[in-house]
């Protein structure tokens, strides 16, 4: 059964329109694909399990590997990696898929994707890539140690990445992941502006392990207060763990015509979203955001002498009119943390640890009675 979102259980966050898939697919071109390692059960066993985890990769456009595209970062808290963030830093420009994964797996996936891409190319040319990939630990469900993630699995999630509705909660890379200490993982959202504001499109998805609970908020109801601490209970993570620790990872996309440091102003956007739900950036929180835009499609291969000295015309939506691409991407990244929570479901871990999943009916009566 398709897991139900926010808006199946009458919760509308915000007050902008979503796309037709309230997803990060709505921006036309972005693609989606996961791969969901689940085995075994019981006590842990380094190496054997129980495995909850996986991986996503997002594909930003169908030529993402020879066509780059504007692009930013923020690190909201740096208690986290998404590599490659230097590269785009500096050039302003986003030159691979994106993949998302545990911690102690971010390599295998790098190193997935560079070769990857080497395997489409004439094996005599000379290659160059960085490719960006985030992580959230998923250590309290998940055999982290055993680093189950294969090649393989990032092939298979690259090759089944669509276009339509993206699967969400506990799913690829966000498989075992916690959030405001429910069970968490992938959500998305997208929100499309009218016409008069330029008509453009906004999709976030989030990798959410994050935040706690007694902090958890939707559309302003403090849900996490109202629900307690006790019911049902959090998951038995050790004692050297403290509530809340975890991170987030944002990947917003945008169809608008913007320059790299208009994609940063979006990333930046993110954090207000997280903010919104209950999140600080704890110490313990690798909270990392990337944007970009598909509205400039004409950027030449970094590196390609066939271009010459001459420069290339693009465009950019002014300054002064971002603010409503500002509203969505915070809308979305909220809508997204809360689909996140709504889709994943009860999950046992490793040693029998227990995440339940956040009921969406008993969220949707807090916010009717809150009014």
């Amino acid at each position: 059964m398709t897991p139900f979102r926010a808006r199946d259980y009458g919760i509308e966050v915000g007050y902008g329109e979503p796309g037709p898939l309230n997803a990060i697919t709505d921006v036309a071109g972005v693609r989606v694909g996961h791969t969901t390692l689940i085995d075994g059960d019981g006590p842990l066993v380094v190496g054997r399990g129980p495995v909850r985890t996986g991986v996503t990769v997002i594909m930003p456009s169908e030529t993402i590997w020879d066509r780059p595209l504007f692009a930013g970062a923020h690190t909201l808290n740096g208690n986290g990696e998404l590599t490659g963030l230097e590269w785009v830093r500096e050039s302003g420009t986003l030159t691979t898929p994106i993949g998302l994964t545990n911690t102690h797996s971010v390599g295998i996936v790098r190193d997935a994707l560079v070769a990857i891409y080497a395997r489409s190319r004439d094996p005599e040319s000379l290659l160059w890539s960085l490719p960006v990939v985030g992580e959230t630990w998923d250590g309290v469900l998940n055999d982290i140690n055993g680093q189950h993630v294969r090649a393989a699995h990032v092939e298979s999630a690259l090759e089944g990445a669509t276009a339509g509705a993206v699967a969400e909660g506990s799913v690829g890379g966000g498989t075992g992941m916690i959030c405001h200490q429910f069970k968490g993982g992938i959500g998305t959202a997208s929100r499309r502006l009218p016409d008069e504001e330029g008509g453009f499109t906004v999709g976030v998805i989030v990798q959410a392990n994050h935040g706690r609970r007694l902090r958890l908020a939707i559309n302003g109801v403090p849900v996490g207060r109202l629900i307690g601490i006790d019911d049902p209970p959090p998951p038995a993570a050790p004692e050297t763990l403290p509530p809340g620790a975890g991170s987030i990872i944002a990947v917003i996309a945008t169809d608008a015509p913007l320059l790299p440091h208009q994609c940063t102003r979006i990333a930046q956007r993110a954090g207000l979203g997280i903010a919104r739900t209950g999140g600080v950036g704890e110490h313990s929180s690798g909270d990392i955001f990337i944007a970009f835009a598909t509205g400039n499609d004409n950027l030449p291969p970094d590196g390609d002498s066939t271009c010459g000295a001459a420069p290339i015309s693009v465009v950019m939506l002014p300054n002064h009119e971002m603010t409503p691409l500002f509203d969505a991407a915070v809308e979305a990244t909220e809508e997204a943390i809360v689909n996140a929570l709504v889709a994943a479901e009860t999950m046992v871990g490793r040693n029998g640890i227990v995440a339940h999943g956040l009921d969406g009916e008993r969220v949707a009566g807090l916010l009717r009675a809150a009014g």
